[in-house]
């Protein structure tokens, strides 16, 4: 995909609705705002800690008996790394630590660690193409995700002879809209592009707007990955668009291109 310049004018006048959690949501928007782009805030997901349990506590205190640890999401690598400072003032020595995606990786990093991400791409499956992960006989490998997500990391690590351990750290759920909020976003507000980055997301957005006359299927819909895109096109949408990373300037950027390509008359999403 080309990347565009995102400057002050390449998204004059267009109207972007950013579903992502806060406070993602408002720094998604600030960028878009500088391209020139109107935009509206509609969270579609938000994510609330879990409390401390017994068990969770002992995970912790024995986190020196692992070999990788895993964070799934820049939101759960927070609230270990809160966690962490509680109860190991110096993390323990020879650890594995890895994120998936840049982002993830890069809220480690900040914390002094030196994490490993895919190599191309932001997903659990790229994730799970790492060497390092390729053989685990016996190896134990804390998870710290929310508290209901996928399996594939468990079950294809398991599969390579490791001891999983999954760590739920926080809950996710759709906010409570009333009927008045979701049409302003979807038929005043009108967006002529919409950010859903997880099925969680896209499936609150389907649900939410299906009783607003609205076209969105029709406009360009950015997903993270092509699982989701396919998810978004079985769904009725018509444009659904992976951006090259799932950094902010890349995202304004994947909407520009699409926008840009129908202005050109292609009306085609990549």
């Amino acid at each position: 995909m080309a990347i565009l310049r995102t400057d002050s004018t390449c998204l004059a006048g267009r109207r972007v609705l950013i579903c992502r959690p806060e406070p993602e949501a408002s720094r998604l928007a600030r960028q878009f705002q500088s391209a020139g782009a109107k935009t509206h805030v509609l969270s579609l997901i938000e994510r609330e800690p879990l409390p401390e349990t017994p068990e969770r506590r002992t995970t912790i205190l024995s986190l020196d008996e692992f070999s990788h640890v895993i964070a799934v999401s820049p939101y759960a690598a927070r609230l270990l790394l809160q966690e962490l400072d509680t109860w190991w003032p110096q993390l323990p020595a020879g650890l594995n630590w890895y994120g998936v995606g840049a982002g993830t990786a890069k809220t480690l990093a900040a914390h002094g660690l030196s994490p490993r991400k895919p190599d191309d791409g932001w997903t659990s499956e790229a994730l799970l193409k790492l060497s390092s992960l390729a053989r685990l006989d016996g190896k134990r490998v804390l998870v710290a995700r929310g508290e209901d997500g996928r399996e594939l990391i468990r079950n294809t690590l398991e599969a390579r002879g490791a001891r999983v351990t999954v760590m739920p750290l926080y809950r996710r759920f759709c906010p409570n809209y009333t009927t008045a909020q979701v049409r302003c976003a979807l038929e005043q507000f009108a967006p002529d592009a919409v950010v859903a980055l997880s099925g969680e997301t896209l499936n609150n957005l389907i649900a939410l707007s299906a009783d607003c006359s609205h076209n969105l299927y029709d406009r360009p819909v950015i997903v993270p990955a092509r699982r989701i895109a396919d998810q978004a096109r079985a769904a009725g949408f018509n444009a659904p668009c992976i951006p090259g990373s799932l950094a902010d300037n890349d995202i304004v950027a994947a909407v520009a291109e699409q926008l840009a390509g129908r202005d050109g008359g292609s009306g085609k999403a990549k």
